[in-house]
């Protein structure tokens, strides 16, 4: 089981990560999000930062659907994402090895190819 720190000092760790000030958690590599905290909305009431969820930002719709059919437990997403490469990860029932491979993709899809070590797109073309 893990937490908003945990997030914090995995997200931390990788280069070139700039924490954004927010009431939750807030994560970002040259300017593109990869990790949050879940700003829940219900009807009717005002939007509640839920530290106990993180978003990750996944890459394309394949690995989002391979993520929530293979450990619903784990993963869950809603209506107004539909369409874009984020789930929801319940914090609570994800160890620290798991959580720092999943934050740590996210951040590698993201990051540029000079900070992953990827070959740039048409490299040598």
């Amino acid at each position: 089981m893990v937490d908003a720190d945990d997030v914090r000092r995995v997200a931390l760790s990788l280069p070139h990560v700039v924490e954004i000030d927010s009431d939750g958690f807030d994560f970002r590599v040259a300017g593109k999000g990869f990790v949050w905290s879940y700003p829940e909305r219900t009807p009717g009431k005002p939007r509640r930062i839920r530290t106990d969820i993180a978003v990750l930002y996944v890459g394309d719709e394949a690995e989002k659907q391979a993520l929530l059919l293979g450990e619903p437990d784990l993963f869950f997403t809603t209506p107004a994402y539909d369409g874009s490469p984020l789930v929801m990860l319940r914090l609570a029932h994800v160890g620290v090895e798991r959580l720092t491979e999943l934050v740590t993709d996210a951040w590698r899809m993201r990051a540029p190819d000079s900070l992953t070590g990827e070959p740039d797109e048409g490299a040598g073309a």
